[in-house]
């Protein structure tokens, strides 16, 4: 018994280290419900992010002759070395999603996902909408293959993805990242991103509460005929020049 609870100690312990008090008790929360309910009911915590196109963070990222960044169009045979299944990338493609793939040494290294006006979350029930769709994109399903995980892949797609986007004069690009996920949050506020809101889901079978920090801020619906909308907003300018500078 004495060493079951000093194994639940030290975990409790690592998850405090990595996310902080309040997100491990939300994130131990998480795990309980969804094993007392065999499944069917999970927290979803979201941080809303918005990446500033240009970011003077990228200028340190190196380019490698080795790693070509290339817009995949529908039907590309490159994209059956995606990690999604052909249904699913058909319909990104026919509900008018981008894609760009990243190949090192013409080994699949990774892609990126780009909406425009709009995007249907695919998590949860939920729809972002872009405010100023000239200025504004939305990031998804940014997938880096295991064996470049380390290495400076995901900075060269991102990189490159970044220049593609400002020629059609986009500034921001806007994401959502789990709270559970530090590693991917330190990444993006690394490269410049700003934390623009949040969006707390706590599903049960097939009702859904949703926790926004913006309109509507409290949302209730027990199918899939009603979702929450979220307006998505361009930050100030002065909130990306913030991050940029050294603290």
């Amino acid at each position: 018994m004495f060493k079951a609870l000093g194994a639940v100690s030290t975990w409790w312990q690592g998850l405090v280290r990595e996310m902080g008090a309040p997100m491990a008790a939300l994130y131990t929360l998480h795990r309980l419900l969804g094993k007392l309910s065999g499944g069917r009911a999970r927290i979803v915590p979201y941080a809303i992010y918005a990446q500033p196109l240009g970011s003077a963070a990228l200028s340190s990222v190196r380019d490698d002759p080795a790693t070509v960044t290339t817009r995949c169009l529908a039907g590309d045979p490159s994209t059956n070395d995606f990690p999604r299944p052909g249904p699913v990338i058909a319909a990104r493609f026919a509900a008018g999603a981008e894609c760009y793939a990243t190949r090192v040494k013409g080994q699949f290294a990774g892609h990126i996902w780009i909406a425009r006006n709009r995007y249907d979350e695919d998590e949860v029930r939920c729809e972002y909408v872009l405010a100023d769709a000239k200025r504004c994109v939305w990031d998804f399903d940014v997938y880096v293959a295991p064996t470049y995980r380390l290495g400076r892949a995901l900075a060269r797609m991102w990189k490159a993805v970044d220049a593609n986007l400002r020629i059609d004069g986009a500034a921001w690009s806007f994401s959502r990242i789990s709270l559970f996920n530090r590693g991917s949050i330190s990444t993006h506020e690394r490269l410049g991103a700003v934390r623009t809101g949040h969006a707390i889901f706590v599903v049960i079978g097939s009702a859904q509460l949703a926790l926004l920090s913006a309109s509507p801020f409290v949302h209730a619906s027990l199918g899939d005929s009603r979702r929450p909308t979220i307006l998505l907003r361009e930050p100030p300018t002065n909130a990306a020049q913030g991050k940029q500078q050294p603290d």
